[in-house]
């Protein structure tokens, strides 16, 4: 079940979209092991017809499941995009696809949540990262270079 908008249902008015979206449908294809999309992803949204084109308005709200890139340890993000909004033209050389009077917004969706996806997961920005001994490195003031320091080549 896409996210789509039957055109003939916004000539007399907007049309206002609420619910949860699968994660098979959202096809992110994640290669990523920090990062996975367990849970659907909801959306509230208003979409109008205007001037030769379409605007969609709303909020989207994903989690991800995540692995700290430091640290290993596994936590919960929340992707809301409050303000979300998508202008599609129906006409001209970048119109949307139409198919039997229907315009699929969930590759425009894909993107946008994709853009918010983080980089390098951090359970805390002041993470330490992995502890050697029960100390992290930072706590001894050592660094992982010291050992490699001591090679006389």
């Amino acid at each position: 079940m896409s996210l789509k908008v039957n055109l003939r249902h916004l000539e007399p008015r907007e049309i206002c979209l609420k619910g949860e979206l699968p994660v098979g449908e959202l096809d992110f294809d994640l290669r990523d092991e920090m990062l996975q999309v367990r849970e659907p992803m909801h959306y509230d949204v208003r979409v109008e017809k205007v001037s030769h084109g379409l605007l969609a308005q709303g909020r989207l709200v994903l989690s991800l499941d995540c692995r700290c890139v430091r640290c290993l340890k596994s936590f919960k993000k929340t992707i809301e995009l409050a303000n979300w909004t998508l202008h599609l033209p129906l006409e001209g050389e970048d119109k949307a696809t139409v198919d039997n009077d229907c315009v699929d917004l969930t590759p425009y969706v894909r993107e946008d949540m994709l853009l918010e996806f983080p980089q390098h997961p951090l359970c805390s920005p002041d993470c330490a990262g992995l502890k050697k001994n029960g100390r992290s490195q930072a706590q001894t003031g050592r660094s992982a270079w010291d050992e490699l320091n001591k090679l006389k080549l």
